[in-house]
């Protein structure tokens, strides 16, 4: 069940985070921790790997090409590539910096319940008013430091990074299918620093750190598979669709939470 709700919600604007915290309170288990949240992102890290395999692979080599021949840093792939290196040293940093608060308070569910929905409304408000002209050829280096500032504010359990960059990007003019694109090249160093930053953290606790190693590779396995189909779907879906469904969703889910919580029904700590 994990891994499946990690796999569908990772690449969609509702946060994954939030609810690897939400439905384990609801159920009567025990918070997973963001361990497992990471280690579970790896799946979903493989999953973009296939999607995107040989848009990747085609930007790796025209980074690295760029490298020895400056020339060549004005290619789209090349350019793509120092983006989303640029991109990826916020959340980097104020991971390492934040790494107690992200691991503790933050997941707090009166926060994660209220990140829901005011970046919800700001969602909205990017899809709204975002001038949907740019496509992926016309992302600046200027676009890249905003996406990746953006990205980090994921770290809040309930922001959600496809939520936090994608909204990002509309806001800088991107449409729809670019902006989603570009959030998922993202996810490739992000998620993983994150699951190997965590992996050495449990070799270092001894044993496993508390995680039963044989369900977590499983909820890994899945949140890959459903994750590569969220991946698909998502893409064709903003061909034609706007963002608006999310923003109820994530509206109506932070608001149930609040009431719960309210009503002595869940523990938000």
């Amino acid at each position: 069940m994990l891994g499946l709700l990690q796999g569908l919600t990772e690449f969609l604007p509702v946060s994954s985070t939030a609810h690897l915290r939400i439905v384990p309170e609801l159920a009567g288990w025990r918070d997973p921790g963001a361990a497992f949240t990471a280690i579970t992102q790896l799946g979903t890290l493989v999953a973009v790997l296939a999607y995107f395999g040989r848009d990747l692979w085609r930007i790796a080599r025209a980074w690295a090409a760029s490298l020895a021949r400056p020339e060549l840093r004005g290619a789209l792939d090349a350019r793509m590539g120092w983006y989303v290196i640029v991109a990826t040293i916020p959340i980097a940093v104020f991971g390492a910096l934040f790494d107690d608060q992200v691991e503790g308070g933050a997941r707090d569910l009166r926060l994660v319940a209220w990140s829901l929905i005011a970046f919800g409304l700001v969602l909205l408000a990017a899809d709204r008013l975002g001038r949907k002209r740019r496509g992926i050829a016309q992302i600046t280096t200027r676009d890249g430091i905003l996406v990746g500032l953006a990205q980090a504010l994921a770290l809040v359990p309930g922001v959600s990074r496809a939520g936090a960059t994608i909204t990002a990007g509309l806001f800088l003019g991107l449409d729809r299918p670019a902006a989603a694109r570009f959030s998922f090249l993202l996810s490739v160093p992000a998620v993983a620093l994150a699951g190997l930053y965590e992996l050495r953290v449990l070799r270092e606790a001894g044993a496993h750190g508390g995680l039963d190693p044989v369900g977590t590779g499983v909820a890994t396995l899945v949140a890959l598979v459903s994750g590569y189909a969220a991946i698909a779907y998502f893409l064709r879906f903003l061909q034609s669709h706007s963002l608006g469904v999310f923003v109820v969703y994530r509206v109506l889910l932070g608001a149930a939470i609040l009431i719960l919580l309210g009503y002595g029904a869940l523990d938000g700590s």
